[in-house]
């Protein structure tokens, strides 16, 4: 009951967090744009597409967070906690639309460069790296265990560089008239968006195809469970990401014919063993008292007969 306590708090904590980011991040771009339209800055119109980008990201965060706290059902066995993760998916992609539009525009100004108001310049991107600075910070105590939090922490801390990287920008254009570094910083702005935008899409991909986690090591896994007494041999096993939280492994565990009773201490002593040595909280244990012969890690031939109860958390 406490736990479920906490992390109702937590959560609540959280979407106030990703409301405030949301308001910050709808006002600061509608402030970008008209700052770079009037100072004729594309540096400044591209940040705020970049920060416009955020608004959406958040957004999809925030609904993602709500629809991931959704109950199990019988056609939604594990939940809907991957809901993040497609919502991760969707805000690379909104990234990567908005830095293809950068690039393109940042190729013309190249071509035509046009003189930029500096202070306005200097004024708008100093109200916008303090906006992100603040937004970033709220959304950094989740971004490390939350994939979804992640995407939008970084968002958030790409834009921060982005606006300050700007306000500088302005600076040197209040004593130099080098205005052809206005689609040069737009770029750098673009290389940023692909590079935070990357590892997410990796993690994502990893959890969408069931790749075992990474730092998980299955030898290791498989060793540690053949250590517990009355454990003979490991096979079939599989570790995976259920989402963005929590690890679920199933494995196949040869014993000695016996009664239930005792497979259940085993079964608990496993179990032990994955949450403390490993993080494992969803393990799916299925016990038989035939082994494979000369099978590997992961599978078992499918002719050979499985004996014994099914043992599941």
């Amino acid at each position: 009951m406490e736990k479920h306590r906490r992390h109702y708090f937590k959560f609540l904590d959280l979407s106030k967090r990703l409301i405030a980011t949301m308001v910050m991040n709808l006002i600061i771009p509608a402030v970008q744009i008209y700052g770079g339209i009037v100072s004729g800055s594309m540096a400044l119109i591209s940040d705020a597409l970049h920060n416009l980008s955020d608004f959406t990201s958040v957004l999809i965060s925030y609904s993602a967070l709500r629809i991931g706290r959704r109950e199990p059902t019988l056609r939604h066995t594990f939940g809907f906690k991957r809901m993040e993760v497609f919502a991760a998916v969707f805000n690379v992609a909104v990234l990567f639309g908005a830095g293809l539009f950068i690039t393109i525009e940042g190729w013309h100004r190249l071509q035509n460069p046009r003189p930029i108001q500096g202070n306005l310049v200097i004024l708008i991107a100093s109200i916008a790296f303090l906006g992100n600075m603040l937004s970033t910070l709220m959304l950094r105590p989740e971004a490390h265990d939350n994939l979804n939090i992640r995407s939008a922490f970084l968002h958030m801390l790409t834009d921060t560089i982005t606006s300050l990287g700007v306000a500088v920008l302005g600076i040197i254009w209040i004593f130099k008239p080098w205005y052809w570094l206005d689609p040069v910083v737009s770029w750098v702005i673009v290389i940023l968006i692909l590079y935070s935008g990357w590892d997410i899409l990796k993690d994502a991909f990893g959890i969408l195809m069931n790749a075992t986690p990474l730092g998980i090591d299955l030898h290791a896994i498989q060793k540690e469970m053949e250590a517990v007494p009355g454990v003979e041999k490991i096979h079939h096993l599989h570790v995976w990401n259920i989402a963005t939280e929590g690890v679920a492994l199933i494995a196949h565990v040869v014993v000695e014919d016996q009664l239930l009773s005792k497979v259940d201490d085993i079964a608990a002593k496993i179990r032990h063993e994955l949450l403390c040595r490993f993080s494992i909280d969803h393990p799916v244990l299925q016990f038989e008292a035939t082994s494979c012969p000369a099978t590997g890690i992961l599978s078992c031939p499918v002719n050979v007969a499985h004996a014994g109860p099914e043992e599941g958390e």
